[in-house]
Formats: C-alpha cells, structure tokens, sequence
C-alpha cells in the first residue's frame, strides 16, 4: 500500500488522537544494532570539588540538607544520573554532627574516601567508618550517620536512584528522633574493610600486572539486587588488559595515578587521567583499560557496577 507524502504526513497526524504512533518510525531507535547508553565519560577531580564540599558544611547544617551531598551529574543527563543506572555524591559530615535517620525504597553502599571515627548505624549497628571500607544500607533501613572525630568525614555514595525513574516507587520515611536506636558493632556484614579487597589483590600471583576483587556474600551473592562493587590492582607502569560488558561502572581512585582509554559504544575514545581520589564514569558496553603511572607505584581502583541487574534481567554479555 502506497500514499503521497501529503497523505502519509496526514494519516500520521490522525493518529495522535487515538493514542497510537507507528513503531517503524522509531524502530531502529527503540532495537539499535548495539547499546546505546545515555551516559558519557564523565570525571569529577577530587581537588576541584574538596573546596566546595567543604564550603557546603559552612553555609547548611546537616539537619537543614538532611544528607549534605554534591551529586555527581553525568553532563549527559540530569541529576541523579552519574550513569544511567548508578547514582554517586560525595556526602560530607562534621565532627559532632549528626544526618538525621530516615529510609528509604533505594540500596545504597559508601565508601570512605577520608576521615576516621565517622559512623553509619543501619537498623541498630553502629559500624564505625575507615578509609577505603564500604558500608551498605540495605533497602527500607532505618540509618543515620555521624562523626565522633576530629575532622571532616568524606565518603562517595552509590546508589540505584536511576532505576526508580523507570520504576517510580521510592520513597523515605523520617525517623521521629535524630538517631535510630543503635550499639556499636564490631564486626557485620554490612561493613566491608578494604584489608580484605588488598589483601586479596596483593595475593593474586596470577596476575601480577593486574587483578580484579568482586565484593560478595559469603553465599556468592552480589551486595544488592541491583548494584555492587569491585575493587582492581594494576601494577605500575603496567596497562590492564581490554574488557567490555554490558554493565556501566563509577570508578575512584583508591590510591595511584595514570589513565583509562575507554571507548564508547559509538566508537569514540576518549583517555581519562586519574589521581588519587578522582571519580570518573563509565557507560555501558564501553572498551575500557587502565594503565598505572611509572612513578606512583600501585594504582588501586575501585568501583560501583550495575552487573546484579543487568544479570537479573538477563541482560549481561561480555565481549
């Protein structure tokens, strides 16, 4: 069946009244023939953002923020976007203060990028914060943070906001007092030291040059049904094999300097230079390799990933 273009662009037009549009209009757009992230390479260096995270703690208590957080916003898309799937911040508490308790629908994992003798109490365990460790809050906890310390206590947060885009169902719940009832912990599952990622890095005479630690249970099961995190040792001087899946990742820099050549799912490269405690982003289906300065001895990285969801939904392949 055949129509002139003025009829064609009329039987288009018709059909908005009865809700319907012609999927073989956007068919190659809604069945690409490969990924098609929103997301791109994005880095957010940590010298540029200390000092306005810092002024943030002079200008709004952390009971007026409830969570004192500059978002990371991939510049591809709005907040709260770092990938299309994750969602990272860097959140800063005060010694002596306190982040109110709440809950809510989302999962979310820290990991302390600096201070000591801050804390997290998720549903009654007070577990006590070091550089490097990750803390997860499951979903519906009831948390609240605060520091016991002397100085600033720095994490960077990730968490599955993205995905309640898709799926609108999140939602917090305020605690009536400040704090949720809580003793301190001394050893939980919900708190992952980073001994235990290096030690097994360091161990891993395999691969000497580089090697790869996934944070699970004791079961084998990823951190959460949605996101999780891994943590990655490249020798100095040394460059990480190629790899490419179908999952998005948000990188920092635990230790080292060097750089990431990534190359996106459009075939753009793009090489991204990294210190100590940058955070940059990857999107999905994405080449990536590091490669660790001469100079700086070890680079240890770790990393947010979306592989519990994209396995779940079946989703995850691996070049």
């Amino acid at each position: 069946m055949s129509f002139a273009n003025e009829s064609v662009q009329q039987y288009y037009e018709s059909l908005a009244c009865n809700n319907v549009s012609p999927l073989w209009t956007v068919l190659d757009k809604m069945v690409p023939p490969q990924p098609n992230p929103r997301s791109t390479v994005a880095i957010w260096r940590y010298t540029s953002l200390i000092e306005p995270l810092k002024k943030s703690g002079e200008l709004i208590s952390a009971e007026e923020a409830e969570r004192r957080v500059l978002m990371l916003v991939n510049p591809s898309l709005p907040a709260p976007y770092t990938t299309d799937t994750i969602y990272a911040g860097l959140q800063l508490i005060l010694p002596g203060e306190i982040a109110p308790a709440h809950r809510h629908m989302a999962f979310a994992l820290r990991f302390i990028v600096e201070g000591s003798n801050g804390f997290t109490a998720v549903e009654g365990e007070k577990l006590m914060m070091e550089r490097g460790d990750v803390i997860l809050n499951p979903t519906w906890c009831w948390h609240d943070h605060g520091s016991e310390g002397t100085g600033p206590m720095i994490w960077l947060d990730g968490l599955d906001l993205p995905i309640y885009r898709l799926l609108p169902i999140n939602f917090a719940e305020n605690y009536a007092e400040s704090r949720y009832p809580s003793s301190l912990a001394t050893s939980s599952k919900l708190k992952l030291p980073w001994a235990t990622a290096a030690e097994t890095l360091d161990a891993d005479i395999s691969a000497s040059n580089y090697a790869k630690y996934e944070y699970r249970f004791d079961d084998g099961a990823h951190l959460s049904r949605t996101i999780s995190a891994q943590a990655e040792r490249i020798a100095s001087g040394s460059t990480t094999p190629g790899s490419r899946e179908t999952c998005s990742f948000v990188y920092h820099v635990y230790a080292g300097s060097g750089y990431s050549v990534i190359v996106s799912p459009d075939g753009t490269e793009e090489r991204v230079e990294w210190t100590q405690k940058d955070t940059f982003s990857v999107p999905a289906w994405s080449k990536i390799s590091h490669t660790c300065d001469m100079s700086e001895g070890q680079a240890y990285l770790f990393a947010i990933n979306d592989k519990p969801i994209v396995e779940t939904l079946g989703l995850w392949k691996k070049e």
